[in-house]
């Protein structure tokens, strides 16, 4: 049996199969973060999927630092939102936004030229294209006061609840990637002292009192979390991610949540990397709510994944970017489409809204 097309019941949300959209950063909002028709269009193509995750969107003005990405902190962007939840709704999908602050990756450029923030003081590798010109190197971080972290948390729960307002089905904290959440959770970032620094309960203190603010705004069952416990993006790491997020997914049973989401390769999907520790099986162990799974499957893999209980649902990231009837064209064992990475961050219909579908 091909577990792939069940429905799954996802905190009172029923699912009509188990192929998932991955939140893809597309670049095609408003200059000032608020979505656009062409996103509304773009995700109700896509309904199909059993749920949809909507990509990174900031939940305050420091906390966005990448060119046309989407926020969600005021009224327009709250508007916006709603037209992009109905047009999903309309063509029956599903759909969450995950929220991010991405902590040292935001450039000065965006903040009037502030100092980004970060668990520690920090200057990540790499530069980042800005409003004020091509890509600049980031600027140092400074570490966040508590009463800061208080600040972000906030923000957080009043994302969620604009989200909710805005007909969104729930929300996906972005604690994954090495944006600000997973600043806090890697000990080659995170070098506080203090009550959220240090031991691994400390560094994941940001990330709870995060869930627990959002989950007291909009109800647990509608709050997801996605780590990546073996990822290295913008060179962070964490010196034993198996205890770290182990301990952390144990932790996470005392929540109702949507679901924990996780994106860690197996070795035979980490193509051009070091082979790293594979976490997942010791996560699905530890956590006892629905786990769903990213990184590298197609249809067959995924169903093989589902078979041996390996996860609930598996989470599809690229493959939706060319194929928005992605589902159908894995039911029907139809080719796909191919993507063009050369669009998948410019403005615009190209490489966007523009994918064929299959002709009935």
């Amino acid at each position: 049996m091909n577990h792939l097309y069940e429905s799954l019941n996802l905190g009172g949300l029923e699912l009509p199969n188990r192929i998932l959209m991955a939140p893809l950063t597309r670049g095609r909002a408003m200059d000032d973060g608020t979505p656009t028709e062409m996103m509304a269009r773009y995700y109700a193509q896509r309904a199909g999927a059993g749920l949809i995750i909507a990509e990174a969107t900031a939940v305050s003005a420091n906390g966005r630092g990448w060119m046309n990405s989407p926020a969600l902190f005021n009224d327009d962007h709250q508007q916006a939102w709603q037209k992009v939840s109905q047009a999903v709704h309309n063509s029956y999908g599903r759909i969450f936004v995950q929220l991010w602050h991405m902590g040292a990756l935001v450039h000065p450029d965006f903040i009037k030229g502030g100092s980004p923030l970060s668990s520690s003081e920090i200057t990540m590798p790499g530069s980042m294209r800005t409003p004020y010109g091509n890509a600049q190197e980031f600027a140092p971080a400074r570490k966040m006061t508590r009463s800061e972290i208080q600040t972000v948390i906030t923000a957080f729960a009043s994302s969620a609840r604009r989200a909710i307002d805005a007909g969104l089905d729930g929300v996906e904290i972005h604690a994954a990637n090495g944006f600000l959440i997973d600043q806090f959770l890697r000990d080659s970032v995170n070098v506080r002292g203090d009550e959220y620094g240090g031991s691994t309960e400390n560094r994941h203190r940001f990330l709870f009192e995060v869930i627990e603010a959002v989950s007291a705004t909009i109800g647990a069952e509608r709050v997801g979390i996605r780590i990546s416990p073996t990822s290295t993006l913008w060179e962070i790491s964490d010196s034993n991610p198996g205890h770290n997020f182990t301990r952390l997914a144990q932790k996470l049973n005392q929540y109702d949540l949507a679901y924990l989401h996780v994106l860690d390769p197996k070795p035979q999907f980490q193509h051009f990397m070091e082979t790293t520790e594979y976490v997942t099986p010791r996560i699905r162990e530890a956590y006892q709510g629905t786990l769903i799974i990213n990184g590298g499957f197609d249809d067959k893999t995924a169903a093989e994944a589902l078979a041996n209980n390996e996860a609930d649902a598996i989470v599809f990231g690229t493959p939706f970017i060319a194929n928005p009837d992605l589902v159908e064209r894995y039911r029907k064992g139809r080719g796909l489409n191919m993507p063009d990475s050369n669009t998948f961050y410019t403005p615009g219909e190209n490489g966007y809204n523009d994918y064929p579908a299959l002709v009935a």
